[in-house]
C-alpha cells in the first residue's frame, strides 16, 4: 500500500505534481486559456480514456456523497469512445466533483492554506459547516487513488526492474570507453617515434606523386583541343570556355614552363581564345538579329499576333509564350548552366544567357558589347531592306493599286486602295514583328548583363547596359524613314538620317572623289586574282589560328583542322556590308506603294501597336523613359506630316476645282445621291471623308481639322464663283449698274420679292396671298424697268447647272453636317513651338481598330470653337443652295414676263389690228411654251418634288394676271387682234396644264372675251358685278370672273384704241368723246367696288 501511495501521488494525473495536500496543488502556471486539467489532455497515457458521462457507474461511492450532493453533470461526449476501467471512471468522477464543488482547488494560483483556514473558521464568513463535505471528498479521492494503484501496481513494479537493467548497461558502456581511451593514448605515443627509412620513402613518394601529376596534366592537356572542338561543335560554349581557361591555367604553372613540346599547344590555345571570342560574338549576333533559324518561329508568331490583336497577348492565336512570362521564368540571379540533353539554341533567351556567361568567363564581355553596338545600325537597316524585299515578292506590282492621278494622289475606298493597304500592313506587321523579337532579345541580353554585374558586385557599368537606348534610337530612325517614304512626296522635304555620310567633309559636303572609293560589294568573288588572294589568306589563317577557317582542300591530310568550327568573319558579314553600302549610298529604303498623306491612317495603327508592346519590353530602371517613346511621332507630325497634308489637300482641291468636268453631272451619282450632283462635289466629299478617316487614326489636332475646314471654305468660294459665272451677263450685255441676270440679282440682294419667295419656300402648302404678293412685286419691278434680253438666261445649259448646284450644295451640306463631332478629348493645336505631352496625345490611339475602314460612321473631331467655323461652312452651303433654288424660281418668272411683254407689245410683235382672223399663235408664245416644257423637264429630272412644286406653282396665275394688267400694251386692237390674243391664251393654257397642276387662264380669257362685247358689254359687266355685290364671297370661280376698275378702264380704252389710233381727227375725237361717256358710266358702277 505504501508503494501505491508513493507512485500514485506522483503519476496519477500524468504530470508528477504531488505534495502533502493530496494532489490538490496547482501544476506549473500556464495561461488560463490553455490549461484544461479535466479536458482532452487529462492524463499523459492513452489508456486514460475519456470519462464516462455519468457518475452512477462508480463501484464504491463514498458514504453520503450520493445522499447530500446533486449528481455531477456529464462531461461532453468524445468520439470515438474508449473503454475505461472502474478505477479510471471513479477517479474521473471524483475529479469532476471537485471541479464543481471545490473550484478554487483547480485554479493555477490555488493556496491550500487559505482554504484550510476557511474550513476551520466557524464564523458567518467561514466554511466550517462544509468541513464534513470536504472530508468526504477527501476520503472519496483517497479510495479512487487506491483503486488506481491497485489496478496498475504490476506495471509499476515491472518498470522498476527495467530501470535497473538500463543502469547496468550504462555502467558497462563507461568501462569500454575508458579502455578505448587508453588504447588511443598508446597509439599516439607510438606514432610520435621517428623512423629514418619512412622519411626517405615519404620523400620518394612525393617526387613520384609530382611526376604522376605532371603526366596526368600533360595527358589532360593533350585532349584539350579535341574537347574544345567537341564543346564548340555542340554549342556548349560555357564548357568550352571552362576547358580553355583550365588548360591555360595549367600551362602557366612553373613546372610546365621548361617543357618545350607545349609551345605549340600554348600558341593554339592563345589563338583559340581569340577565335572563341569571335565565335561567341557571332552566335550572339545571330540570335540578337534573328539570323538563326531558331528565331524565325518567334518573330513570325509576333508578327501574326500584332496583326490580329490590339497590342496584348490575350488574344494571341499562336503558340508563342508571352514575353513577360519568358522573363519571369528566367532566373537571372543564377549563373546560366548548360543541359547536355537539350539543344541550347532551341531556347533563344536561355542561349543568350549562356553566351553572355561564356563571354564573361572569357573576360571579353565588354569588347563583345562594343562590337554588337557597332553592328546594330547596319543590321537594323539590313533587316528593313530584307523585309521590304520579302513583301515585294509576295505582292506583285500589278496588284498594289494604280488609280492615281498625275499628282500621285488617290482616294480611299477603292479596290486598289485596299490592295495598297494590304501591302503596307504586310510590311509593317512583318517588320514590327522582327523589331519586337530583336527588342526582346536585347532585353534578355540587358537583363543578363545587369544580373551578372549585380552578382559580381561590379556596380553600374553604363558601357555594358546602354545598348537598349541605342537600339531605340535606331528604331526611331527606321520608323521615321518608313513614315517619310510612304507619306511625303517631296524627297527634300525632310531628312531623317542623323548619322554622318560616307565621304562627307567636316562642313557636311560630300567629296565626290572619295564617295565611291572602294566597295567590297562591287568585287567579283570568282575572279582568278581574288580567288588566289583568298586562298593565300586562308592558308595564313590556318597556320596562325588552327580551326579558324574551314580547310576543305586539306581535309584528308589534316583531319583535325578540317573538323574544327568555321569562323569566317568576312563571309558572315558580307550581307551586312552590302546593306551598309546600300544605306550609305541611298539613305532610304525602296517604297512598295506610292507615297500619300492618306497612307498615314495605314501606317499609324501598326506603329502604335508596336510602340505599345515595346513599352513592356523596355527594361525597368533604364535610361529610356517609356513616356518618351512617341516623342518622335510628335516631331514627325509637326515637321513633316502637317506641311505635307496641307500641300496635298491644296493639290487635291486644285485638281478637283480645275478639272473641266468638275461642274458636270457625275455619271455615278445614283450611288451616292437621289438626284444628280456635280462630279466635283462627290470627288471633294470623298477627299473630306478620306481625310476624316485618316484623322480617326492620329491624335486629335485642331490644326488638322482647320485644314479641311479651310478647303471646305475654298470649295464654297469655288461653287459660288461658278454660280456667279452662270448668272453673269456677257461683256456686251453688262452695264455698269448691273452685271448679273435679274433673277440672280433678286435672289442675292435682300428685297421684298426675295422675302416673299423665301416665305413661299418655307410654307408647307401653297399660299395664295403670298403668290399674289409675289406676282404684284414682280410686275411692279418690271414696270419700273422693263426687262431686256440680257436680264434673262438664254443658255439652256444654265438651268441644269443651277439645278445641280442646288442638289450638290444641299447634298454636300447634309453629308458635311453628319461629320460634325465635338470631341471630348483635350485636343491640341500642334505647333513646333508648343510643348506637347506625348503620353496624353497618344493614349487615345491605343485602339488599333481605329483604322481607315468603310464601315461605321465618319466624323471630323472638333472643339466648340472650331465647330463654329464648321457650322458657318455648312450654313454657307445651305445658303448657296437656297440662292440657286430662288434663282431658278425667279428666272422662269422673269422669262415669262419678258416673253409676254414682247408678245403684247406691237413694236416687238405683230400688231393686233388685223384685217382677217389668224389661226396660228404668236411665235413668241410658241417659244415660251417650248421654254416652259424644257424647263419643266429639267426641274423634274434634277430636283425633288417639293423643289419642283415650289418653282412650278403660280406660273399660270402669273401669266393670267400679266395678260390682264398689261392689256394696254397691245393697243390698238380690233376684233381680229382680240381673237389672236385669245388664241395665244388658249395655247398657253393647254401647255401649262402639262407644267402646273390645275392651271386655268379663265380670268384673262374672259377679259378678252369681254372685249368682243364692246364698250357696252364692259359697262354691262360692271353693272352686273355691282348688282351681285358680295354674294360671290367664297366662290373662287365667280371671283375670277370679276375685274377691278383699273382693269375695266384699261379694257374700255382698249375697245376704243382702234378708233383713237385712226389718223382722221374726227373719228378719233368722236371715239374719245364716246369713251369718256362710257368711262363715266363705268365709274358709276365701279365706284363702290
Amino acid at each position: 500500500m505504501s508503494t501505491s501511495n508513493r507512485y500514485g501521488n506522483s503519476y496519477r494525473n500524468g504530470n508528477g505534481y504531488g505534495n502533502g495536500y493530496g494532489n490538490f496543488v496547482a501544476p506549473p502556471k500556464q495561461s488560463q486559456d490553455d490549461y484544461d486539467p479535466y479536458g482532452d489532455d487529462y492524463g499523459g497515457d492513452a489508456r486514460y480514456g475519456p470519462p464516462v458521462p455519468s457518475i452512477g457507474s462508480r463501484s464504491s461511492p463514498a458514504p453520503g456523497l450520493l445522499r447530500d450532493e446533486p449528481p455531477i453533470p456529464a462531461q461532453r461526449e468524445r468520439a470515438p469512445p474508449v473503454e475505461t476501467t472502474n478505477a479510471e471512471r471513479q477517479i474521473a468522477q471524483v475529479l469532476e466533483h471537485i471541479k464543481q464543488e471545490w473550484p478554487s482547488m483547480c485554479e493555477t494560483d490555488c493556496i491550500p492554506v487559505q482554504l484550510a483556514l476557511q474550513l476551520l473558521d466557524s464564523s458567518s464568513v467561514g466554511r466550517a459547516h462544509e468541513y464534513d463535505k470536504f472530508q468526504e471528498t477527501y476520503e472519496y479521492l483517497q479510495e479512487s487513488l487506491k483503486g488506481i494503484v491497485h489496478e496498475h501496481h504490476q506495471g509499476f513494479n515491472s518498470s522498476i526492474g527495467t530501470f535497473h537493467k538500463i543502469q547496468g548497461s550504462i555502467q558497462a558502456s563507461q568501462k569500454r570507453v575508458r579502455a578505448l581511451k587508453e588504447s588511443l593514448a598508446a597509439a599516439k605515443t607510438s606514432l610520435c617515434t621517428t623512423d629514418p627509412d619512412l622519411k626517405k620513402l615519404s620523400a620518394t613518394s612525393q617526387a613520384y606523386e609530382g611526376l604522376l601529376n605532371t603526366l596526368n596534366e600533360l595527358q589532360e592537356l593533350r585532349v584539350v583541343p579535341d574537347q574544345l572542338e567537341a564543346h564548340i561543335s555542340e554549342k556548349r560554349f560555357v564548357s568550352a570556355v571552362d576547358v580553355l581557361q583550365n588548360a591555360l591555367r595549367k600551362l602557366r604553372k612553373p613546372e610546365l614552363d621548361e617543357i618545350g613540346a607545349l609551345s605549340d599547344l600554348r600558341s593554339y590555345l592563345a589563338n583559340q581564345d581569340t577565335a572563341l571570342m569571335d565565335i561567341l560574338v557571332e552566335e550572339l549576333h545571330e540570335h540578337l538579329y534573328l539570323k538563326s533559324p531558331y528565331c524565325q518561329e518567334r518573330w513570325q508568331g509576333l508578327a501574326k499576333d500584332q496583326g490580329a490583336s490590339t497590342g496584348s497577348y490575350a488574344d494571341s492565336t499562336s503558340n508563342i509564350v508571352p514575353f513577360h512570362e519568358c522573363v519571369e521564368n528566367i532566373d537571372f540571379e543564377r549563373a546560366a548552366t548548360e543541359d547536355p540533353a537539350k539543344n541550347p539554341e532551341a531556347d533563344t533567351f536561355s542561349y543568350i544567357g549562356l553566351l553572355v556567361e561564356a563571354l564573361n568567363k572569357l573576360g571579353r564581355l565588354e569588347a563583345a558589347v562594343d562590337i554588337l553596338k557597332q553592328r546594330m545600325p547596319v543590321e537594323l537597316f539590313g533587316t528593313v531592306n530584307y523585309t521590304i524585299n520579302e513583301v515585294d515578292q509576295r505582292h506583285p506590282s500589278s496588284l498594289r493599286g494604280g488609280s492615281t492621278n498625275s499628282e500621285g494622289l488617290y482616294i480611299y475606298g477603292s479596290r486598289e486602295t485596299q490592295m495598297r493597304a494590304d501591302v503596307i500592313y504586310d510590311l509593317l506587321w512583318t517588320l514590327y514583328g522582327k523589331f519586337e523579337a530583336i527588342a526582346e532579345a536585347h532585353r534578355v541580353f540587358h537583363e543578363t548583363i545587369k544580373a551578372l554585374i549585380r552578382r559580381e558586385g561590379a556596380g553600374n557599368n553604363s558601357a555594358l547596359l546602354g545598348s537598349f537606348k541605342e537600339l531605340w534610337n535606331l528604331y526611331q530612325n527606321e520608323i521615321r524613314s518608313l513614315l517619310h517614304n510612304y507619306v511625303t512626296t517631296d524627297a527634300d522635304l525632310y531628312h531623317f538620317s542623323s548619322s554622318p555620310k560616307t565621304g562627307a567633309s567636316l562642313v557636311g559636303k560630300k567629296d565626290a572623289a572619295r564617295e565611291h572609293l572602294f566597295k567590297f560589294a562591287e568585287t567579283d568573288p570568282k575572279a582568278p586574282d581574288i580567288v588566289a588572294e583568298y586562298d593565300a589568306l586562308e592558308s595564313i589563317l590556318r597556320a596562325a589560328v588552327p580551326g579558324l577557317t574551314d580547310d576543305r582542300k586539306g581535309a584528308a591530310s589534316d583531319k583535325r583542322a578540317g573538323s574544327r568550327p568555321i569562323l569566317d568573319p568576312v563571309g558572315s558579314r558580307k550581307g551586312a556590308a552590302a546593306s551598309y553600302e546600300t544605306k550609305q549610298g541611298s539613305e532610304s529604303h525602296k517604297s512598295l506603294v506610292e507615297p500619300s498623306v492618306f497612307n498615314m491612317s495605314l501606317l499609324l495603327p501598326p506603329t502604335l501597336v508596336f510602340l505599345q508592346r515595346l513599352r513592356t519590353i523596355v527594361p525597368p530602371g533604364s535610361d529610356l523613359a517609356t513616356s518618351t517613346l512617341t516623342t518622335f511621332l510628335d516631331n514627325f507630325l509637326v515637321n513633316v506630316f502637317h506641311p505635307q497634308l496641307d500641300e496635298t489637300l491644296d493639290k487635291l482641291s486644285d485638281t478637283i476645282f480645275g478639272e473641266a468636268d468638275s461642274f458636270l453631272q457625275d455619271q455615278e451619282w445614283a450611288r451616292v445621291a437621289k438626284k444628280p450632283v456635280f462630279k466635283g462635289t462627290t470627288a471633294f466629299f470623298t477627299v473630306v471623308t478620306a481625310f476624316c478617316k485618316m484623322l480617326a487614326t492620329i491624335p486629335p489636332d485642331q490644326a488638322l481639322s482647320s485644314l479641311i475646314i479651310t478647303q471646305m471654305m475654298r470649295y464654297y468660294d469655288k461653287c459660288f464663283g461658278w454660280y456667279k459665272s452662270l448668272v453673269t451677263k456677257g461683256q456686251d450685255e453688262a452695264t455698269d449698274s448691273q452685271t448679273l441676270r435679274l433673277s440672280a440679282t433678286l435672289a442675292l440682294e435682300p428685297s421684298a420679292i426675295t422675302e416673299t419667295a423665301v416665305a413661299l419656300w418655307s410654307s408647307e402648302e401653297p399660299d395664295a396671298v403670298q403668290l399674289e404678293k409675289e406676282i404684284d412685286l414682280l410686275i411692279s419691278r418690271a414696270d419700273e424697268k422693263s426687262l431686256e434680253l440680257s436680264d434673262v438666261v438664254q443658255d439652256k445649259d444654265v438651268m441644269p447647272s443651277l439645278c445641280m448646284l442646288y442638289t450638290s450644295m444641299k447634298w454636300l451640306s447634309v453629308k458635311t453636317a453628319a461629320l460634325r463631332y465635338i470631341t471630348q478629348n483635350d485636343v491640341e493645336n500642334a505647333r513646333p513651338t508648343l510643348p506637347r505631352q506625348s503620353s496624353k496625345r497618344w493614349t487615345l490611339m491605343n485602339d488599333s481598330t481605329k483604322t481607315s475602314s468603310d464601315e461605321g460612321p465618319v466624323h471630323l473631331p472638333m472643339t466648340p470653337e472650331t465647330a463654329q467655323a464648321f457650322d458657318g461652312i455648312v450654313s454657307s452651303y445651305e445658303e448657296l443652295a437656297t440662292k440657286a433654288l430662288l434663282t431658278l424660281h425667279l428666272e422662269i418668272r422673269c422669262q415669262i414676263i419678258y416673253a409676254l411683254h414682247r408678245t403684247l407689245t406691237p413694236e416687238t410683235s405683230a400688231p393686233y389690228v388685223l384685217d382677217q382672223e389668224v389661226t396660228e399663235p404668236d411665235p413668241g408664245i410658241l417659244t415660251l411654251n417650248g421654254d416652259l416644257i424644257t424647263f419643266d423637264e429639267t426641274v423634274g429630272h434634277f430636283l425633288r418634288p417639293r423643289e419642283s412644286a415650289f418653282i412650278r406653282t403660280g406660273l399660270g396665275r402669273l401669266i393670267d394676271t400679266y395678260l390682264v394688267r398689261k392689256a394696254l400694251l397691245a393697243k390698238p386692237m380690233n376684233h381680229n387682234g382680240c381673237g389672236r390674243m385669245q388664241l395665244n391664251i388658249l395655247v398657253l393654257q393647254q401647255n401649262l396644264k402639262n407644267v402646273e397642276e390645275g392651271v386655268d387662264l379663265r380670268h384673262s380669257a374672259e377679259y378678252y372675251a369681254l372685249f368682243e362685247k364692246g364698250p357696252g358689254g364692259v359697262v354691262e359687266k360692271a353693272r352686273a358685278d355691282k348688282e351681285a355685290g358680295d354674294d360671290v364671297e367664297g366662290d373662287e370661280e365667280a371671283k375670277s370672273m370679276r375685274f377691278s376698275y383699273e382693269e375695266l378702264e384699261a379694257l374700255m380704252e382698249l375697245c376704243f384704241s382702234e378708233q383713237l389710233a385712226n389718223p382722221e381727227r374726227g373719228i378719233a375725237a368722236a371715239a374719245k368723246r364716246q369713251m369718256g361717256e362710257k368711262m363715266l358710266a363705268l365709274s358709276e358702277y365701279t365706284w363702290q367696288t
